[in-house]
């Protein structure tokens, strides 16, 4: 997207009655006596105690022991105190509530394997498992604050094991279901886990991964490891170490189905939530019971506008921060959380759409990278089924390119769905800024802020920004914000809060139109400075994916003696064209007519894919690093690191 196209733009998508009438922002403002959103906005940033009380009321939250003060910020505004005095546990407000309600029969969880098999768990069913697996993590010697990492695919058993470690008061460590062995050992260590939950072999498009052998890989390096407990994904030979491997379902079978919850202090440590560093060591986020799945939960009812008994489907892993966030916000909304354990693609192009009409989904959160893989293949596949309990899309992980949005938008939405942005990280708990069912809706746009964030956009200096792209900023607490990052307080502080006094700066540019509506232009580190005038590389990008062939693009900066920066294009094209020179010579002429000749690449490259992580975030720092022969860091988070090995560089090109 070019600045030019950033402001102005048509809305596509009004609210009708029907969307408000249900709307939880609807009944949140009229409780609140509040007439408009910008009024409920404005009230979130200004009176946040007021706001975070609530949405706690709201979304009830249950205390055993009420909170006495509801924010303190004693320690200064990077280490704010929430609840100071509460005491409860956050699988109560997931579980509990629900069947003490007599809600306990509705869907908790439906699951579908990338070999067809399904299953479901009641709400009463998933407290009865929890309940198993809390007393046989007792039966084990684990209690509060014990370390216990998830390794394992998203399944029924992966949410079990989840809300168990937080029944018993212990601290879940969840980990990326792709991850080698070596990221696996660098968390565990650094985390000090004691324990793991792990699966025995399960299906990636097709073949056979052998998790266990990769958790045994890991744990070499571990020895603080007692135990790891083994779901039997699939039947077949397994190798376990006596008096430390046992599997999941011999230990719930083993102990009864009710267990006591640890009533605990609202602001204990519920996850460690990793993720990657520019250097090699990834940074482990701490989020507590009163944080990260409140947060969940508020964006999920306000933004996506999930009700009892609707299905959400959010194509993720526990190891990224939008696993837990399904997890915990349909549990506390009592929704039904919808997972899927292979890839949406396997073993045809049209598996999301089957699964979104087999399962009903009512919410379903998607990619850019996702929709601009499936667009090639047409709308015919979408078609083929039904899909009209769809009542809203979602996307996050990066910013939109106008094409795919409109496929999305235009070809399966049949412009009626509101397809709701979303942005923000495993720090924040969730969005920064979200569209919602309320407010009107422009392409690629983010229709306002999350409630009760504070955010702005500065210049270089400081100071506020309309109608320009700048650096997008918080400049108050949020309930869901990290406690910093294990061990180490001052990287955490010099991550977030070193630039300007008291703000947070998140390394996003953005930009706000004269409507209102933000937009979010990329990491402010991977923007680029070519001849004086700075340019995202999302503006190119947009431009290349515009061509017909090109299904993926990313771009970088590299050093130039004359200009500061040039540019480097690399660009997945689509099976059936063939790479030529020719071709790429089309496509920087592209670049040109948009974007004028300063900004022609330097050079186009044509890959077989680019380095993402789970979540289909391009990873551009890598690839800048791999082209100029570089240390790309911590590459643990990618699901495809082995491509970083076939990027041309730039020392072979002189």
């Amino acid at each position: 997207m070019s600045e030019q196209d950033i402001f102005g733009g048509p809305i596509v998508w009004q609210p009708t009655a029907k969307y408000i009438k249900r709307a939880h922002l609807t009944h949140f403002m009229q409780k609140h006596e509040i007439h408009s959103f910008d009024e409920l906005y404005k009230r979130s940033i200004t009176e946040i105690p007021w706001f975070t009380t609530a949405v706690l009321d709201y979304l009830g939250i249950k205390f055993q022991t009420p909170y006495t003060q509801i924010l303190n910020t004693d320690a200064g505004i990077a280490w704010p105190h929430w609840c100071v005095g509460g005491k409860l546990n956050i699988v109560e407000s997931c579980l509990d509530r629900w069947i003490q309600a007599g809600q306990g029969e509705a869907t908790a969880l439906t699951w579908e394997a990338e070999d067809g098999r399904k299953s479901s768990l009641s709400y009463a069913q998933l407290e009865s498992e929890v309940s198993r697996a809390a007393n046989g993590l007792r039966s084990l010697g684990y209690s509060n604050g014990d370390r216990i990492g998830i390794y394992m695919p998203m399944t029924p058993e992966i949410v079990i094991a989840l809300l168990a470690i937080a029944k018993i008061g212990a601290v879940a460590l969840p980990l990326f279901s792709g991850y080698g062995a070596g990221a696996i050992a660098a968390r565990l260590s650094d985390s000090q886990a004691t324990g793991l939950f792990t699966s025995n072999r399960v299906h990636r498009r097709g073949k056979i991964v052998e998790m266990k052998a990769t958790a045994d890989s890991a744990i070499e390096d571990c020895p603080q490891i007692k135990h790891v407990i083994v779901h039997r994904y699939l039947q077949s030979e397994t190798t376990m170490k006596s008096g430390r491997d046992l599997w999941f379902d011999e230990l719930l079978s083993s102990v009864p189905a009710e267990a006591s919850t640890a009533i605990l202090d609202a602001e204990a440590p519920l996850m460690i939530l990793y993720t990657s560093g520019t250097t090699g060591r990834p940074k482990g986020a701490v989020h507590t019971h009163c944080g990260f799945p409140v947060k969940a939960a508020q964006d999920m009812a306000f933004g996506t506008d999930v009700h009892p008994g609707d299905v959400i489907y959010w194509m993720t892993d526990l190891g990224w921060m939008m696993g837990p966030w399904l997890i915990f916000g349909a549990l506390i909304l009592g929704a039904t959380a919808m997972l899927y354990d292979g890839a949406p693609d396997y073993p045809s192009h049209d598996r999301v759409w089957a699964l979104c009409e087999q399962h009903r989904v009512n919410v379903l959160g998607v990619s850019p990278t996702l929709i601009r893989s499936l667009m090639p293949y047409g709308s015919e596949h979408p078609r083929k089924y039904n899909l009209t309990h769809i009542r809203s899309f979602a996307s996050t992980g990066e910013p939109w390119n106008p094409g795919p949005w409109h496929w999305l938008f235009n070809e399966v939405g049949e412009t009626q769905k509101p397809i709701i942005n979303y942005s923000g990280g495993t720090e924040i708990s969730g969005g920064i800024l979200m569209g919602n069912p309320v407010t009107p809706l422009k392409a690629c746009a983010f229709s306002a802020p999350c409630p009760g964030i504070w955010v702005d956009v500065l210049d270089e200096n400081g100071e506020s920004l309309q109608g320009e792209v700048g650096e997008l900023v918080i400049k108050a607490p949020w309930i869901g914000m990290t406690r910093g990052f294990l061990n180490d307080p001052e990287r955490y502080e010099q991550t977030y809060w070193s630039r300007w006094k008291d703000i947070w700066v998140h390394g996003d540019f953005a930009a706000v139109d004269p409507d209102g509506s933000w937009y979010i232009l990329g990491r402010s580190d991977d923007t680029i400075k070519v001849a004086g005038k700075r340019v995202g590389p999302a503006e190119i990008e947009s431009i290349l994916v515009a061509m017909d062939g090109v299904i993926e693009a990313a771009v970088i900066g590299i050093p130039d003696e004359i200009k500061g920066s040039s540019l480097v294009a690399f660009c997945v094209i689509d099976e059936h064209l063939a790479p030529s020179q020719e071709f790429a010579t089309q496509l920087k002429q592209h670049v040109i007519e948009g974007m004028g000749k300063p900004m022609a690449p330097k050079g186009i490259y044509f890959v077989p894919d680019l380095p993402k992580t789970r979540n289909a975030k391009v990873m551009r720092r890598m690839l800048r690093a791999a082209y100029l022969g570089e240390d790309p860091g911590d590459t643990s988070a990618l699901v495809n690191p082995e491509v970083l090995d076939g990027i041309p560089q730039l020392s072979q090109d002189a």
